[in-house]
C-alpha cells in the first residue's frame, strides 16, 4: 500500500504495529535505532516527539501528539528520507538533533565549510570514519555548530545542503 502524499499518518511504534499491506512501512523503533546506531544519538532525545510519514518515506517530527491521520498541509518539521537504498536525514533534522551525534559527525575548518554551505564537493583527506552520510559540523562562536548533511564516498565529501540554502562566503 503506498502512503497518501496529501496526509500525515503515524508512524507505527513497533514492527508488530506495522500496516500488513506496506512491509517497508518504516517504524519509531527503526528511526530510533538508525539515529542511534548510525550517529550515536540516544533515543530519549525525541521522546517528546512523534512521527509521520507523509508520502512513501517521507518522514516528518513533531514535538507533541495529534490525531491519526492528519489531513494538513505540514505537521513539524520533515526528518528523514527512507525508501531509499540509504537512509537520509534532512538538513533541518541534523541542524536541530545533530548536535546529540558522538558518530558520523564531520568537523570543517572555515575554509571547507564555506565550500560546503557553497554547495560545492571537496575532498577530505582526513576522515577515517564510514562512507555514506555524515552530520556536518563547524565552529561557530566556540562551539561546534551542525550545519547540514554530507555525503562522503571515496575521500569526496559531497555537500547535501539544497540549493534554495546555498551560500557563497
Amino acid at each position: 500500500m503506498s502512503r497518501e502524499s496529501t496526509r500525515f499518518d503515524r508512524v507505527p511504534a513497533t514492527e508488530a504495529e506495522r500496516d500488513d499491506d506496506d512491509p517497508e512501512q518504516v517504524t519509531r523503533e527503526e528511526i530510533l535505532d538508525f539515529w542511534e546506531d548510525r550517529y550515536g544519538v540516544s533515543p530519549t532525545v525525541f521522546d517528546d516527539h512523534t512521527f509521520w510519514e507523509r508520502g512513501a518515506g517521507k518522514i516528518w517530527i513533531f514535538r507533541g501528539d495529534a490525531p491519526s491521520p492528519v489531513d494538513v498541509e505540514g505537521l513539524g518539521m520533515t526528518f528523514l528520507r527512507t525508501r531509499q537504498e540509504h537512509w537520509k536525514p534532512t538538513t533541518e533534522a541534523v541542524q536541530r538533533f545533530g548536535d546529540h551525534a558522538d558518530q558520523c559527525v564531520v568537523h570543517l575548518d572555515e575554509d571547507q565549510a564555506a565550500t560546503f554551505v557553497d554547495g560545492e564537493d571537496q575532498e577530505i583527506a582526513d576522515w577515517d570514519g564510514d562512507w555514506g552520510y555524515l552530520i556536518v559540523t563547524h565552529d561557530l562562536v566556540g562551539e561546534s555548530e551542525p550545519m547540514g548533511v554530507g555525503l562522503y564516498l571515496y575521500g569526496e565529501l559531497r555537500s547535501q545542503v539544497p540549493k534554495g540554502r546555498q551560500r557563497a562566503f
